[in-house]
């Protein structure tokens, strides 16, 4: 056998680190990587921890080969975001054959925009950037007035100016304006003094692989915290280095601080943290966070998000949870009380506006996969993602009915009590009838179409443990859900399979965070071969990355490659601390006090000792040994207890001593890899004949009509006659039959059109002449320019009257910063109509107030009605 050099030093490095482990056995052995008891080795990289309070790691990651080449930017003088209104930024596709690649100059406050059709690619590596900024026009401001004026009205003094900076969204650049002035790499200069001021941006490097090592050091004080000591030093270390961080996230006012990366507090950032482990943890800081994500009705809001956040993005009922999760660590009743006014004031505009009466499903994208084309097909505009009925927002809203009743019945309110029951229920059945793939053994990610609806067959990562920690799914789901949905050799990726031309952010990436949940979950149904995996999945990239990142690429498991990303990252160390607590130690708050439930893989047995664990009026010492989940005996303070389990009322100091016994029963998980599916067809319609493109790798095509399969077709068949009148989709299926995501719907039925006149936030009232009795579809053409399509919080939502009663909610989502004259059409709204004459209106009630607040406007062009039915 024959080595090349390289092959050679990497298996030398690997001999040598085994040998240098703390024991020569590792206890995690996958293709990818081994974890040892004091060591993460992946390759030819190590990371070590040298003790408790020390990890070093010689990981280097590779040129990113994702890296889009269309980067979005502003300019920030004094390092503050004041050259254009939020949502408006500079946009450059950094292509080109040399090095270095230009901007042409760029006028501050001047957009700069993309060619028309001009596409995006991805960066070379060792791809080079210079910046070109013109800042003659402020400067001469600053000579003939003193000031410049800038977008908002405000003025800049001269004697104020002090240097300029570039902001964006593509590393090295950043969005936290904040922390601009710390990255001096990123400051303009002018060094011959003619007023344009650059910089040389090294956007895509590849990192030289040197070996030179990098270190985590502990340096705050953690010492009020609950301490760790076991055999494993690696788990020593990485638990005391997410310590530190979630230190570091406290913010001056006491709220937690959502990642390096990313300032302020995120609705559902937080409460996800809350989950894993900051309400324990942190009970102060997570009440504040809370509170400060409440507005001034006493609401929860809904962050910045697809279409203009709410009610397009609709999991802001995650909050729920996590209050309920303080109350169970805290036992505080004014905080239930105050918790449960919030969440029953939301809820109620949740059931007018995303709760479909008919399927019984909640509306709105995927809880945290909050980026469209990441988790939806090109296609679907924000509009349409509203329509969809997501398996995580849905699992969300389930919980949250369910928390809700149990708070009212806590506080005496019982007809309200048996309301919120009664539709998380719903919910769940729901849920379990659309959704639940028998042949999978796993959840579909969501229903999605125009009207109609198909059911995605994707694995939702963060839904499917949702289920399983929720019992939104029976136990039996719960054991096939954990054994059957797709794992890769770095982690569980957010979706499975992956969508074809997307770079990693969602699609292709691991999230720590969901691989906390998902760990909850393999302990949950008592999984060894998953609760393993998961560890490994957690410790690796903290280990070699030496920070818990928000992400990584699945496919390979580095952090450049994601779209994204951050270091110090609140939900991700929130899990890493969860980890320890929750599964090893294997505590569950309850209403009645502190139950322990440890799982303890057989590869991971020993000693684990956590000491200075504060519960309410008690100071805990645990000492849990052996291996599996099954307690075979528990002392405290030396006496033998018949549970493992504190009661809420218990004060004083406590040791407890816990002893396992093997019991777990073998399971299974399903780890075939990273997987790609075939991209959506392209349909279209000439007359009465569909077309579409022919693809590679097809084997067949489904052909839909009104959400309903009609039937197979050839991979080499191009057309189809239709007769019908109808909605039409077709989907591709590879040699493996995995499905792509179904096309555009084409509609093939007549419609009609009745323009409309504004009045206020409403419309005139219009007569309808409906010549057939029948199903219909009403929708609405409109144009809302209020800000982007991504993010942003100026959703306009409006009740519609059919004959002056309300029929449901069309919403009318931002298509692009100062795009009116760009029109769309809203979601539909479906219903039966009698021949004859109907009144159309569309009516602004409190129920339709946006997260915005203050705008919640859109241009009405005209109703479309279409016969369906």
């Amino acid at each position: 056998m024959r080595f090349n050099l390289s092959q050679l030093l990497s298996v030398l490095v690997v001999t040598f680190s085994m040998a240098c482990s703390d024991s020569n056995q590792p206890v995690y052995t996958s293709a990818a990587y081994q974890l040892f008891k004091d060591q993460v080795v992946q390759g030819e990289f190590v990371s070590t921890a040298v003790s408790a309070t020390e990890l070093v790691s010689d990981y280097r990651s590779p040129a990113n080969p994702y890296k889009k080449s269309i980067i979005d930017f502003k300019f920030a003088i004094n390092g503050i975001d004041n050259e254009m209104v939020s949502g408006l930024d500079h946009h450059f596709n950094v292509l080109g054959a040399a090095s270095t690649v230009k901007t042409p100059l760029i006028k501050f406050g001047q957009q700069l925009k993309l060619r028309e059709h001009e596409e995006s690619a991805y960066i070379k590596p060792n791809t080079k950037l210079l910046v070109q900024l013109d800042m003659r026009e402020v400067l001469d401001s600053f000579s003939k007035l003193g000031y410049y004026q800038l977008f908002n009205g405000e003025r800049l003094k001269k004697e104020e100016f002090k240097s300029v900076y570039i902001a964006g969204s593509t590393a090295p650049l950043t969005w936290d304006f904040s922390q601009l002035v710390q990255h001096p790499e990123l400051e303009l200069k002018d060094p011959d003094g003619d007023g344009i001021y650059e910089v040389l941006l090294e956007i895509n490097q590849e990192s030289a692989q040197t070996g030179n090592e990098q270190k985590w050091v502990l340096t705050k004080d953690i010492s009020g915290y609950p301490t760790l000591q076991s055999d494993f030093l690696l788990s020593d270390a990485l638990y005391n280095m997410a310590l530190e961080e979630m230190v570091n996230a406290i913010e001056p006012d006491t709220t937690l601080r959502t990642g390096k990366e990313w300032a302020g507090v995120w609705t559902r950032d937080v409460s996800y943290s809350i989950l894993l482990s900051m309400a324990y943890m942190q009970p102060e800081a997570a009440r504040n966070s809370l509170l400060r994500k409440v507005n001034a009705k006493k609401k929860i809001i809904q962050d910045t998000g697809t279409g203009g956040a709410w009610p397009v993005s609709s999991d802001r009922l995650i909050w729920a949870v996590a209050a309920w999760e303080i109350y169970l660590v805290e036992g505080d009743l004014k905080w239930l009380e105050q918790a449960y006014e919030i969440i029953s004031n939301s809820l109620q505009d949740d059931y007018v506006t995303i709760y479909d009466p008919v399927s019984g499903m909640v509306k709105g994208e995927s809880s945290f996969l909050d980026w469209r084309e990441q988790s939806y097909p090109a296609w679907m505009q924000p509009a349409d993602i509203f329509e969809s009925r997501s398996l995580s927002t849905n699992a969300v809203h389930y919980r949250a009915n369910s928390i809700a009743s149990r708070m009212a019945g806590i506080l005496n309110q019982e007809a309200q009590a048996e309301q919120f029951s009664k539709r998380a229920e719903s919910i769940k059945n729901a849920v379990n009838q659309y959704l639940w793939i028998p042949g999978k053994k796993y959840y579909a990610q969501y229903l999605y179409g125009r009207g109609d609806q198909l059911r995605s067959p994707r694995a939702d990562a963060l839904g499917e443990a949702l289920c399983v920690l929720f019992d939104l799914a029976t136990p039996d789901q719960q054991r096939e859900i954990v054994s059957n949905t797709p794992v890769t050799s770095f982690g569980i990726p957010c979706i499975y399979p992956d969508i074809p031309g997307i770079p990693p952010y969602h699609n292709n990436a691991v999230w720590p965070f969901v691989q906390s949940f998902w760990l909850m979950a393999a302990s949950k149904v008592n999984n060894e071969p998953a609760v393993l995996e998961s560890i490994a999945a957690i410790y690796r990239p903290a280990a070699l990355f030496l920070t818990n990142k928000e992400n990584l690429v699945a496919e390979n498991g580095d952090f450049k490659g994601t779209q994204i990303n951050s270091s110090n990252m609140l939900w991700s160390l929130s899990g890493q601390i969860g980890m320890v607590h929750k599964v090893l130690f294997g505590m569950q708050f309850t209403e009645e006090g502190l139950l322990f439930r440890p799982f303890i893989p057989e590869a991971l047995m020993g000693k684990r000792v956590l000491k200075n664990f504060q519960y309410r009026g008690a100071v805990l010492d645990i000492e849990v040994n052996g291996h599996g989940n099954r307690v075979v005996s528990v002392t405290m303070n030396g006496v033998k207890s018949d549970s493992a389990f504190i009661n809420k009322e218990l004060t004083g100091h406590y040791s407890i001593k816990i002893e396992l016994g093997d019991a777990i029963p073998p399971q299974s998980i399903y780890k075939p890899g990273s997987y790609t599916s075939l991209a959506e067809p392209k349909l279209g319609l000439d007359k009465n004949r569909l077309y579409w493109l022919p693809q590679a790798s097809v084997k067949q095509y489904k052909l839909f009509r009104n959400g309903e399969l009609m039937k197979l077709i050839g991979a080499n068949t191009t057309s189809e006659t239709i007769t019908e009148t109808g909605r039409y989709q077709l989907l591709a299926l590879d040699e493996a039959g995995v499905e792509s995501f179904a096309s555009e719907p084409v509609e093939y039925f007549s419609a009609a059109e009745i323009p409309v006149k504004a009045e206020g936030l409403a419309t005139v009232p219009i007569q309808v002449d409906i010549e057939q009795a029948g199903v219909y579809d009403i929708d609405m053409e409109y144009a809302n320019g209020n800000g982007p399509v991504n993010t942003d919080n100026k959703c306009a939502v409006r009740t519609i009257l059919l004959n002056k009663k309300a029929i449901g909610v069309l919403v009318f989502p931002q298509r692009g910063k100062d795009k009116w004259e760009d029109w769309g059409y809203s979601n539909c709204i479906r219903v039966e109509l009698n021949k004859g004459k109907h009144q159309l209106q569309l009516d602004f009630r409190s129920t339709n107030e946006n997260m915005s607040g203050e705008i919640n406007t859109a241009l009405f062009k005209k109703f479309r009605i279409r016969k369906v039915r």
